[in-house]
């Protein structure tokens, strides 16, 4: 293993890569403002041949993720397309008609089940559980549903996880996702179904899009991942076969103040397996 150092541009990186698989929130915005020249990264990289997909752990549909990136003034024209836990997710739910649902979450993420006329029930009349979030991210941790996801593994309901992640960035703070609360259900012994980084369904359908896009299969050695989730991005990359770019201006951000690069056991212990390179945030 070699000591990683920080590179300063993508353009350094990407000889030879066709496609960038670019996670969203942390590395193109922080759930407030856009980071200007990360979308000119990407926007850089289109221009000259590549593609861009964007998979990203939200737990609503493509289209509503683009509806947000709209809103933070992200451009359509820095990515190809969107891959998004939601969707996978909402193949689920459509695989299940009539079963009744719980569903755990915020308002803001209904359009997991938009169009699907899904039956929603309360927890003790439920086939299964959806899991988008906290009700209440701004106030609530994983622990507040320690109590019902006890009463759930008694009825030995699966619970179906939406968005992984453990923790997100929103401006200056990290709120709790889904995944905190998928991660304690199953430490408690339940069944938890994860869509998203870093299972293989999101990769499987990013590439399929990214084929699309080139017009012929792309072979994984020139495919670049961008995350900055070592849980998430990192591990989903490795486990896919694909290099990654590991930004570090996201949720590991304090682990990297003042540190301008890693020896071997630092590597090892902050990674496990490292990443192509090392960037504070994404620029061209």
């Amino acid at each position: 293993m070699t000591t990683l150092r920080f590179v300063e541009r993508l353009r350094d990186l990407v000889a030879g890569v066709d496609v960038v698989l670019s996670d969203i929130w942390g590395v193109v915005h922080n759930g407030l403002v856009a980071f200007p020249e990360a979308c000119e990264a990407l926007h850089a990289f289109r221009k000259r041949g590549g593609s861009v997909i964007l998979i990203t752990n939200a737990p609503r549909p493509a289209d509503s993720v683009q509806r947000q990136l709209r809103k933070l003034s992200v451009a359509d024209d820095i990515y190809d397309a969107i891959v998004s836990s939601g969707d996978l997710t909402r193949h689920f739910v459509a695989d299940h008609p009539g079963r009744k649902m719980f569903w755990i979450g915020p308002e803001r993420d209904g359009s997991i089940h938009r169009g699907l006329d899904p039956v929603l029930a309360p927890l003790e009349q439920a086939d299964y559980i959806i899991c988008t979030g906290l009700f209440d991210d701004e106030t609530e941790s994983a622990e507040d549903y320690r109590g019902m996801m006890l009463q759930a593994r008694e009825r030995k309901l699966p619970l179906i996880c939406a968005n992984p992640d453990i923790v997100v960035e929103r401006g200056d703070r990290l709120i709790y996702c889904a995944g905190a609360i998928a991660e304690l259900y199953r430490e408690l012994g339940g069944e938890v179904i994860f869509y998203g980084k870093p299972h293989r369904p999101i990769y499987q359908r990013a590439m399929a899009l990214a084929a699309e896009r080139q017009g012929h299969p792309v072979e994984l050695n020139r495919v670049l991942a961008i995350g900055d989730s070592v849980r998430t991005d990192l591990a989903g990359a490795h486990g896919f076969g694909i290099d990654c770019l590991f930004v570090t201006r996201g949720i590991h951000a304090e682990d990297f103040e003042g540190i301008d690069q890693l020896d071997p056991a630092s590597v090892k212990e902050l990674f496990g397996h490292p990443p192509r390179a090392l960037m504070r945030e994404l620029r061209w």
